[in-house]
């Protein structure tokens, strides 16, 4: 099933020339935190409400290099986390959205 990882224009571009991509949080947590599409709204007003813009990277599971753990989050629900650098070749899409 496709996920997203939400990430900020700064931090992509630290990764911009690279063939891989790590989130902050695979140093502080060990893994990279994404969403599915259902969880996006909630997850960019609780950690992302301080953004003018995000990005949005549309992942395809099969075709990580790193490995996938569908893990409990918030309140119970199922969130994909990347234990590794994201392959760029395994991003479909990355959509700049602007924040309301």
């Amino acid at each position: 099933m496709i996920f997203y990882h939400i990430t900020t224009l700064e931090q992509w571009a630290k990764y911009e020339q690279n063939a891989a991509y790590a989130a902050e949080s695979l140093t502080t947590e060990g893994f990279i935190h994404c969403s599915y599409a259902e969880q996006l709204d909630a997850t960019l007003r609780l950690y992302f409400s301080v953004c003018e813009r995000v990005l949005l990277l549309k992942i395809d599971p099969n075709l990580l290099t790193s490995k996938l753990v569908i893990e409990t989050s918030r309140d119970g629900a199922l969130f994909p986390h990347i234990y590794g650098t994201l392959n760029k070749s395994a991003i479909l899409d990355i959509e700049n959205r602007l924040l309301p």
